[in-house]
């Protein structure tokens, strides 16, 4: 009965009767307005629009209740507008004006929130623009893309900012997304551009020596199948190692076969020769190659590029030189190939070093640290060098003693003993540059 007459007195506080129509008084700027009409009684009448303020007034409160409440008080925005606007037309008697300033009161503090939250929302937006626009010098494609993949959830999670400044930062961040992708797409296709020429030029150096593999013009082509190996060695890149081995295997098969030839054609003529004459020519030869030695060991003292030339240049006089007999052959040949082998690949070190820098843009340091960098790149080589030897002594080890299989392992056994050389060069120049580093 208290909740009755409650009703009933704020009905008539705010509201009238006239005729049969049902009245709201006038408020704020407001006319009065008719609500209604009166079916049963003017109590009755009054009391039902009283009661329907009351259902207005719950879901105001219902409303802003759930955004005090809630962390995303934005949200609320709309709703909190939606119920002021209907203020001006809702049948209703009751306290109307009160109503329209609580929720002035919370659109207010909606509308402060929401810009905090944009100039935090800002705030975090131009980081991630920032972050994407670093990734321009990244090297690392894998380790940049995974990063990239979460800037970019970031900024879907990050809400909006002022409308004014949308459309400027949604351009920024996806021009840095596309200029991101685009240098990732020029690189693989650069990459991929440089794999193929690698792979076309050892196509190239296999496809002349299977050219050369049966001739019988055995000085000439040996000049010409030496010179491949060089060149070989020249091409530099890098394969997949799969793909790398099976280039390789089908370039030294094509030599071994005309060496395997060269040996019984040498062999054959070494019959036919005297016995005198060719101790007294092998005794000339030996101080002759002895000399070429010499000048290969003395070759790193003078600048890199004279040096590589001049080794060439020694090769090419060493096989002029007629052969020498006995244990001292081998003993000089290894000290030539090791003397030259050390120019090459130190001319190769150089070569590293320089496109190192350029690429990453790194200074060159001291001399101390130019010493130290040099050393760590021939430990590095050691440890790939290693790991070739390696597959190629497991493959060795599974191969059947069969006759059938015995080219193979001549071939196989040889690379072993290249890869054995080219650690044990590596091993010397370490050891020489590390007689430049201040005691």
């Amino acid at each position: 009965m208290e909740q009755h007459d409650h009703l009933l007195a704020e009905a008539r506080r705010y509201g009238y009767i006239e005729g049969d129509q049902v009245w709201l008084r006038p408020f704020m700027d407001l006319p009065a307005r008719q609500v209604g009409l009166v079916k049963e009684s003017d109590e009755a009448a009054l009391h039902y629009f009283a009661q329907r303020f009351e259902t207005f007034h719950g879901k105001v409160d219902e409303l802003l209740q759930k955004m005090e409440e809630s962390d995303n008080k934005g949200s609320f925005l709309m709703k909190a507008l939606h119920l002021k606007d209907q203020i001006a037309t809702y049948d209703g008697l009751g306290d109307f004006e009160a109503i329209h300033r609580r929720l002035t009161e919370a659109e207010e503090a909606i509308k402060v929130t929401i810009a905090r939250n944009r100039e935090k929302n800002l705030t975090t937006k131009i980081s991630l623009i920032q972050e994407v626009e670093a990734l321009r010098d990244v090297v690392d494609w894998q380790e940049a893309g995974e990063k990239l993949k979460d800037l970019r959830q970031g900024w879907i999670k990050t809400g909006p900012v002022d409308k004014q400044l949308t459309e400027e930062l949604e351009s920024r961040f996806h021009s840095a997304v596309e200029d991101f992708f685009l240098r990732k797409k020029e690189f693989m296709a650069e990459k991929k551009a440089m794999v193929n020429r690698v792979y076309d030029k050892y196509k190239d150096l296999i496809h002349k020596s299977e050219a050369l593999q049966h001739s019988n013009d055995f000085d000439e082509t040996t000049k010409k199948l030496k010179q491949l190996q060089l060149d070989w060695r020249e091409v530099g890149g890098s394969l997949p190692r799969k793909q790398a081995n099976e280039l390789w295997t089908r370039f030294r098969a094509a030599h071994n076969l005309f060496f395997e030839r060269l040996k019984e054609h040498i062999s054959t003529k070494a019959r036919t020769d005297s016995d005198v004459a060719a101790a007294s020519s092998g005794t000339d030869n030996l101080a002759k190659k002895r000399a070429l030695v010499a000048e290969a060991d003395a070759l790193l003292t003078r600048p890199m590029n004279e040096a590589v030339t001049r080794a060439k240049e020694l090769q090419a006089a060493w096989k002029k030189v007629g052969p020498v007999r006995g244990e001292e052959s081998d003993r000089v040949w290894e000290q030539f190939i090791l003397a030259c082998d050390k120019v090459f690949e130190m001319s190769a070190l150089e070569h590293f070093v320089r496109k190192r820098q350029a690429t990453t843009g790194t200074p060159a340091g001291t001399p101390e640290e130019q010493v130290n960098l040099r050393i760590q790149a021939l430990r590095e080589f050691i440890k790939y060098d290693r790991q070739e030897q390696d597959v190629l002594e497991e493959n060795l080890g599974k191969l059947s003693d069969t006759p059938g299989n015995e080219a193979f392992r001549t071939m196989l056994q040889g690379k072993i003993r290249a890869f054995e050389r080219k650690t044990r060069t590596k091993n010397e120049l370490i050891e020489l540059l590390r007689k430049r580093l201040p005691a």
